[in-house]
């Protein structure tokens, strides 16, 4: 009997989660269901905000994928991973949590606005969470959905970091760009950081070496190190979609969301070209 084929879904924000009911959030939720709908396997992480509520979502942790400490900056972070469902959906979402840079923390900014200053350790945070989890579980992807620019070092992180590692070898990396930026850069020494982790040399992200790091700047990045782009909004920003156009990597344009068929036929071309 032949393998089903499986999605990995990192998202940065996902429905009902983060309650309001935006695009880019009902997407996150509906895209694992269909595909599950149509025989493939799934796993979906997103970062444990402060905002979402455990008690009311029912989440848990995961004691046997806990533990395990990410060094990010010369500063060791626990790693907490814990899980809940969406009954309605029968999918279930990982968290990926840390006291310091999660725990009792909204979501990319305060409570009055002001975009959290570590933005850029959350990211590498979530990313190198999200990878060393899959790793653990001997989960083997054939694609890699990466929603939002907090998952944008995943792609990275893959071709670098993991570029030996079997589990991902073969797995395709996508990109799903929304509107949504942030507009705090992260700091000059932002490459620095992303060097002292394995693989990752001056020379793979000279491209942001040495200045601030704005939300163009990290989905450029994002986009040298994926192998296929979906633009998840009519209002994708134009440079950044410019950019990702100059690449000439297969692009599924901005659909409507009920339109999930669309993602199951790119999907399965991209499956195409590895058999």
């Amino acid at each position: 009997m032949k393998e089903p084929k499986r999605i990995l879904f990192l998202s940065q924000e996902i429905y009902p989660y983060l309650a309001e009911e935006t695009p880019i959030r009902m997407l996150n939720r509906r895209l694992p269901e269909m595909f599950q709908q149509k025989g493939f396997e799934t796993r979906t992480f997103m970062p444990k905000f402060g905002d979402i509520n455990e008690r009311r979502n029912q989440l848990h942790e995961v004691i046997r994928l806990s533990g395990m400490n990410l060094i990010i900056d010369d500063t060791d972070h626990p790693l907490l991973i814990k899980v809940a469902s969406i009954q309605s959906a029968r999918i279930q979402v990982y968290f990926t949590d840390n006291d310091d840079l999660f725990h009792r923390r909204k979501g990319i900014a305060d409570e009055n606005g002001v975009e959290y200053p570590d933005n850029d350790k959350r990211c590498i945070f979530f990313a190198r969470g999200v990878l060393e989890t899959v790793k653990k579980q001997h989960w083997t992807p054939n694609i890699i959905h990466c929603s939002g620019w907090m998952t944008a070092l995943a792609p990275l992180f893959l071709k670098r970091t993991y570029s030996d590692e079997p589990f991902f070898a073969n797995a395709k990396v996508v990109l799903v760009i929304d509107d949504q930026e942030y507009q705090t850069p992260f700091s000059t020494k932002f490459a620095e950081k992303l060097c002292a982790h394995d693989g990752i040399t001056a020379n793979d992200v000279r491209s942001i070496a040495g200045f601030p790091v704005g939300y163009e700047e990290l989905m450029r990045l994002a986009i040298d190190y994926s192998d296929a782009i979906v633009f998840a909004s009519p209002n994708v920003n134009q440079r950044v979609q410019n950019y990702a156009i100059t690449k000439n990597k297969p692009i599924l344009e901005y659909t409507d969301l009920e339109d999930t068929a669309r993602y199951l036929e790119f999907y399965n071309s991209l499956l195409t070209t590895n058999e």
